[in-house]
């Protein structure tokens, strides 16, 4: 099961790259394991759960929309709803300034 989170953000600078720079991503339970590898598009970071939630998350930075889209991936689980929480929960406590509107699909 997947589920892409979208997030509305307010004009400014990426939203993704906060992300990848917060030092206090890891009291959350989330760890930046990827990030700007050559040959795949910009703008896009992994980050895997650290505690007992298991799944992971492609964030993705849309700069022209000011949009953030995180695709959530569990593998061993098809409840991936602690994940969606957890991020959600993260968004609201450490980047609420910029973020206008958050959506989730079911993929």
């Amino acid at each position: 099961m997947q589920i892409l989170v979208q997030v509305l953000c307010t004009k400014g600078p990426s939203v993704r790259q906060r992300i990848a720079d917060d030092g206090r991503i890891d009291d959350f339970g989330f760890q930046v394991t990827k990030e700007a590898q050559p040959g795949r598009a910009p703008g896009w970071l992994k980050l895997h759960a650290t505690d007992t939630t298991r799944g992971a998350l492609n964030v993705e930075w849309d700069a022209q929309a000011a949009i953030l889209s995180a695709r959530v991936v569990t593998r061993a689980s098809r409840t991936p709803s602690p994940i969606v929480g957890d991020f959600i929960n993260y968004l609201l406590q450490r980047h609420s300034a910029r973020v206008q509107s958050i959506t989730t699909a079911i993929r």
